[in-house]
């Protein structure tokens, strides 16, 4: 008889015993050794054997079977049983069917005896996640190429094990393998706290994918749909029905997305705070009217974009609309005069404090004078490319509009002078920004006015490209104004030294920040006036394409500007010598500076811009031509806090 001995740890000598089974039975459990082999083990001690064994060489070695035989249903019941994320995490990375299915478990699937685990890794990432977001939710963005399922399956197993994933943006996908509703279900399944989700430009994502997210992420709060134009109304109710705790929704050009929908979120998502929609062409009155309805004590802000609403949307967003603090209406072409008449006078917009109309026709003298009646806390309007609003409707809005603090036009090319300067002597006394951007209506008149009173609450004034504006303008305006601290003129070719020098006089506050960008006609003169009246509270200075500047301008800035931490002189006729006088300053304590384009300034500003560099943080140094890539790159070595351009 052919005997075999095993060796065990600190027992070299055999031990005779008896066989391994009292039981005659027990061995028939096993798979049987064929010929009579005995084997004998020490009495009363429990076989070792972990692995098959070769007996002789008469034994054929029996494989191990794979657990890859194994079906679906087999290692779903393993994998719930794991102790904990980091193993669920490195099963995860075997094979794509390991994540597959690893991706498929709902938390409510994990055994009991592993919640305790999970909850403690949770309560352990915690801090982590918070130190590394900020606001304690962890996030993940997947763009293009890199947006498909296995990568969505990857995020929710991983994102477990930290306590679950809160923030989830995904723009764009695969142009061969696209996210699907295969991914966006592992995210349900495996992300039952998330918070946020944008899904941008996903054709393959349809109502199944949207109804996974809403019965897995009841917590969701923010969602952004754009660009998706298989979800449909369907997707949008099971949103609507399964996350009432929704307060953000914004919905870009999701072309089967129509009033049910809408009138789903209204009547459910009872916290609705916020929504935004642009560019659906299947919503109507009847959706708008049922959301802002529904919505009326909650919803506050709200932007309707590029749609086929009427009049009607707009009377009962004046009705309804008691909560709303900011309004946004762009591109309404079926909007006419009477609906913002109605809205105007709807009784319901008394919290709304910002309020942005653009490219809507329907806006006229008479609409907009009810608006600023029927708003009486409005403290911010936007208007912009509305052809038909002349002067006498812009004034007239200001006087209705008495705690309006903030004024901006664009592209209102009917506004002349006269609405300008009396917009500014009928408005409130709250009136503190005025900005005009390419508004060719204004003409550079010389006006005989009587004696005025001032707009003293005026702190900030922006011109910009509006070639009419001049120094007849600029005259008026400094005896209006007084008390500017910020004054912008950008792009005016007809502005010259005797337009700013009178508005520089005039201004009895010290300015702040001053951009003269474009304004080709202004000298050097202007820049020492300036510095010599508001160098002690003046911050920024932009002198960009200025190009009668000089090294003169540099040295008045030297020596008179105590707070200036922006300069840009760029495309001026600076030099070296310019740049050389401001690192000899004393009390000069520059923190961005840009002299792009200043083809005079070259190696020889090296010293000077080593020395300045010691409290800058950002340096413009783009098309020197005169400055080498070698001053360039010492520049870089020196000054490593400095973020330098070149």
């Amino acid at each position: 008889m052919e005997v075999i001995g095993f060796g065990f740890p600190g027992e070299n000598v055999f031990c005779p015993g008896g066989p391994i089974y009292t039981n005659p039975k027990e061995p028939s459990l096993f798979l049987s050794l064929g010929l009579p082999v005995d084997v004998y083990f020490p009495s009363r001690k429990r076989s070792r054997i972990s692995a098959p064994f070769v007996f002789a060489e008469r034994f054929e070695q029996k494989k191990q079977s794979s657990i890859e035989v194994l079906p679906d249903e087999c290692l779903f019941e393993i994998f719930r049983r794991l102790p904990g994320g980091e193993e669920r995490s490195a099963s995860a990375c075997v094979s794509k069917r390991w994540l597959s299915l690893l991706s498929s478990i709902c938390r409510d699937e994990l055994c009991s005896q592993n919640k305790s685990a999970v909850k403690n890794t949770e309560v352990k990432s915690k801090v982590e996640d918070e130190e590394i977001e900020g606001d304690g939710c962890l996030s993940r963005s997947l763009e293009g190429e890199k947006a498909t399922d296995i990568r969505l399956a990857a995020i929710a197993v991983g994102t477990a094990n930290c306590g679950g994933l809160g923030k989830l943006f995904i723009h764009g996908s695969n142009s061969s393998r696209g996210v699907t509703k295969v991914g966006l279900r592992a995210i349900a399944r495996g992300c039952p706290s998330l918070k946020v989700l944008s899904l941008w430009n996903l054709p393959s994502v349809g109502d199944e994918g949207l109804s996974e997210i809403a019965d897995g992420c009841h917590m969701l709060e923010k969602l952004d749909l754009s660009q998706c134009p298989a979800i449909t109304d369907k997707g949008l109710l099971a949103i609507a029905k399964n996350c009432t705790n929704l307060t953000d929704l914004v919905l870009e050009s999701c072309s089967n997305i129509g009033n049910e929908g809408l009138q789903a979120v209204g009547q459910y998502c009872t916290n609705l705070k916020s929504i935004s929609i642009k560019n659906c062409p299947g919503v109507g009155d009847q959706g708008i009217a049922g959301l802002v309805s529904s919505a009326s004590n909650v919803l506050t802000k709200l932007k309707l974009q590029s749609l086929n609403i009427t009049d009607v949307s707009l009377a009962v967003v004046g009705h309804y609309g008691k909560a709303v603090t900011d309004l946004v209406l762009t591109n309404l072409p079926n909007v006419s005069e009477r609906g913002f008449w109605v809205m105007g006078n709807g009784q319901g917009l008394h919290k709304l404090k910002s309020l942005t109309v653009a490219s809507c026709p329907g806006v006229t003298d008479t609409g907009l004078e009810a608006v600023g009646k029927g708003c009486p806390n409005l403290k911010q309007f936007c208007l912009h490319k509305c052809a038909f609003l002349s002067d006498s409707g812009l004034v007239s809005f200001t006087k209705a509009a008495e705690t309006l603090e903030s004024l901006q036009l664009e592209e209102c090319h009917r506004i002349t002078q006269f609405g300008l300067f009396g917009s500014l002597l009928n408005c409130g006394a709250n009136l503190k920004a005025i900005s005009l951007v390419n508004c060719s209506g204004i003409r550079d008149l010389k006006l005989d006015l009587p004696e005025l009173s001032t707009c003293n609450s005026l702190r900030s004034l922006s011109i910009r490209n509006c070639p009419g504006f001049g120094d007849n303008s600029l005259a008026l305006l400094g005896n209006l104004c007084p008390q500017l601290r910020n004054f912008e003129l950008s792009g005016l070719q007809g502005v010259t030294d005797a337009g700013i020098l009178s508005v520089l006089e005039n201004c009895e506050a010290g300015l702040v920040k001053v951009n003269l960008s474009g304004c080709v006609n202004l000298s050097d003169e202007v820049v020492s006036v300036m510095t010599e009246q508001h160098g002690w509270t003046l911050e920024m200075l932009n002198i960009n394409g200025c190009r009668r500047i000089t090294d003169a301008s540099l040295v008045a800035i030297a020596e008179n500007c105590f707070l200036l931490y922006d300069l840009d002189v760029s495309k001026c006729a600076t030099t070296d010598s310019g740049i050389a006088a401001m690192a000899r300053s004393k009390q000069l304590y520059l923190q961005v500076l840009s002299v792009s384009g200043c083809s005079m300034i070259s190696d020889k500003s090296l010293p000077a811009l080593v020395k300045l560099g010691q409290t800058l943080l950002g340096l413009n140094l783009k098309h020197c031509n005169a400055i080498s890539s070698s001053t360039a790159d010492i520049l870089v070595e020196r000054l490593w806090r400095c973020d330098i351009l070149s």
